[in-house]
Parts: structure tokens; sequence; C-alpha cells
């Protein structure tokens, strides 16, 4: 009994050891709880970063194929013939399936 009378009134009340036990529930065996929701978020993020370098990427080389579109004309005829299948009025156009 001397153990009980050391503890604290304000633990000795259910309600607070009732908000306690559901805190440490939250927090710790929930499937929504805090770790698990942080790794998941950190991993979502990783993707999305990774995501976003790539189109970057893909943005700075459609920028530099556009300026050789613009700049040489040589480079837009072979673009329009091997990208649009586009060919001059006296030539015949063949498609071969792969």
């Amino acid at each position: 009994m001397k153990l009980l009378s050391r503890i604290p009134a304000w633990l000795k009340n259910k309600y607070t050891i009732t908000t306690i036990v559901f805190v440490v529930w939250l927090l710790f065996f929930d499937d929504q709880d805090i770790f698990t929701t942080w790794f998941r978020h950190k991993k979502e993020l990783h993707k999305l970063e990774e995501s976003r370098d790539y189109y970057l990427d893909q943005i700075k080389l459609t920028k530099s194929e556009l300026d050789q579109l613009k700049s040489d004309k040589t480079t837009l005829e072979k673009y329009a013939r091997e990208k649009y299948w586009m060919k001059k009025d006296n030539e015949d156009l063949f498609i071969l399936p792969e």
C-alpha cells in the first residue's frame, strides 16, 4: 500500500489513465501511427523528387532539341521525316514494321 500512496492523485484518475492509454495506442500501435505515416510520406517525397528531376531533364532535352530545330533546316527536315513520316511530293514512303 505504500507504493500506491506515492502515486499522485491525478495519475489515479480513470480518465487520465484512459487518455494516456489512448494516446500511446494512437502514437505507436495504430495503423496510422506517427512513425509509419512519417516513413510513408518520406518515401513518397523521395519518389516525387525523382520524378521532378526526370521531368526537368526531359524539359532540358526538349528545349535543346527545339533550339536545334529552329536553327537548322536539315535537322528540321530529318525530324519531320522520322517522327511524322512526312515526305516530299516526288517521293514514295515505305513503312516497314519492326
